[in-house]
């Protein structure tokens, strides 16, 4: 059995030139949190052609450890990454592209989509997979139960949850209670939380060909429903599909932690009764491309592009859980300690992501208006005026969940970049 290394011993084999133990030697001064030190090899490693490293160094670069975050910098080096036959590389480079700034949102996005699918890597096989699962036609259902079932089988806890609950439910094929409930028996076994039980049928409608792979498609939202003028107040029936709202969920519930609410004069944020839900904000970090296209999803709903939202935040409420009255747009506290170049919180997207058995709806109290949690529903809301005045009237509350329990995602959008990439 050999005998681990010490750091002393990695750094003398990365200095003679070895590029492997450079990347060893970087991966252990990052778990000792020296991310500076860390940083410094892996690039030694991927100036050294170390593919792993180069993907390593990206992230750090792309995600601002140990440093500014540097988007065009991480992307250089995953284009190397990319050209060495690397899948993961192709996934980190859809997802800066999807935000169309150190990369142009383009039909390049579907070509590394479907080159990740053909090797057969999980997230890749899960994005697409949801991706088909939107559309009504049988080949496409059913194409969407084969990426799944790859995705799982190739260990993706994530793709196993959407797969039992489609065999449950019997969406894109016959539905097998049995089969659904062996398989979470054993996703329970290793720590997963049971998804709420609800179905809801595919969103899109035959308006392309079968098996046609274009993640371009959430830019066009579906129209919406105009409820109210002031203050302006919209719905989208049936927005994500069954696949899209579990995905948040399932992705959320490892991450919960109790909301909070920022005090209007400091900024500081505390845990108060005003709010009482459970939440999980995704930090780049632990986004993955299936939860960034859902999110382009819901800022091309906004009319706003995706780098000037907020990171995706999924809440949960219990029963007795609510949001009294309040209005999204933020303090001056908060505005200066977040961000404040890229302006308040223009508009607001909400996504009811199961069926609330009783309570729970959206209530706007100037217009007297109430939405009712139905899955799959977006509510798309401003919080300024046109002028960018605050808007009083946009005033709204979660009311208490009576009965079950309700899974809501929310997108803050700002009036100008909020995001890196």
């Amino acid at each position: 059995m050999n005998t681990p290394m010490s750091l002393a011993e990695l750094q003398t084999a990365a200095e003679a030139g070895s590029a492997e133990h450079a990347f060893a030697l970087a991966l252990a001064l990052a778990d000792a949190q020296r991310m500076d030190d860390a940083q410094h090899w892996h690039l030694r490693a991927a100036e050294a052609g170390h593919v792993e490293a180069q993907i390593e160094y990206a992230r750090m670069r792309l995600y601002g450890i140990a440093g500014a975050p540097a988007p065009q910098t991480a992307t250089q080096w995953l284009l190397r990454a990319e050209q060495a036959g690397h899948p993961l590389a192709s996934d980190l480079l859809m997802q800066i592209a999807l935000g169309g700034m150190a990369l142009p949102r383009d039909g390049r996005i579907n070509e590394r989509l479907h080159r990740a699918v053909q090797a057969n890597f999980p997230p890749a096989l899960l994005t697409a997979a949801i991706h088909f699962g939107r559309k009504s036609h049988p080949d496409d259902q059913s194409l969407c139960m084969q990426l799944l079932e790859r995705a799982a089988g190739r260990g993706s806890a994530v793709a196993a949850m959407l797969l039992a609950e489609r065999l449950a439910h019997g969406e894109g094929c016959e539905a097998q209670p049995e089969i659904a409930d062996d398989l979470w028996a054993q996703l329970t076994a290793n720590g997963a939380v049971r998804l709420p039980d609800f179905t809801l049928p595919p969103p899109d409608e035959n308006d392309t060909a079968p098996r046609h792979l274009s993640i371009e498609d959430a830019l066009s939202p579906p129209p919406m429903r105009p409820l109210s003028a002031q203050p302006r107040v919209s719905v989208i029936d049936r927005f994500f599909s069954a696949d899209e709202c579990r995905l948040l969920i399932a992705c959320a519930q490892p991450h919960l932690h109790d909301s909070q609410t920022a005090d209007p004069i400091t900024g500081v944020p505390h845990t108060l009764q005003v709010r009482t839900s459970s939440e999980a904000s995704f930090d780049p970090l632990l986004e993955n491309t299936a939860l960034r296209v859902a999110q382009l999803r819901m800022a091309a709903a906004a009319g706003i592009d995706l780098p000037n939202a907020e990171q995706l935040t999924v809440l949960r409420y219990l029963p007795g859980q609510q949001y009294r009255p309040h209005r999204d747009y933020l303090p001056p506290g908060t505005l200066q300690m977040d961000r404040p170049h890229a302006g308040n919180r223009i508009r607001t997207v909400c996504v009811y992501l199961n069926a609330v058995d009783a309570g729970g709806a959206t209530e706007f109290p100037v217009p007297e208006l109430r939405v009712e949690p139905l899955p799959g529903r977006a509510v798309i809301f401003d919080n300024l005026m046109p002028d960018g005045s605050l808007d009083a009237d946009s005033l709204h509350a979660g009311t208490p969940v009576e009965a079950g329990v309700k899974w809501l995602a929310t997108l803050w959008i700002r009036q100008r970049r909020y995001r890196h990439f």
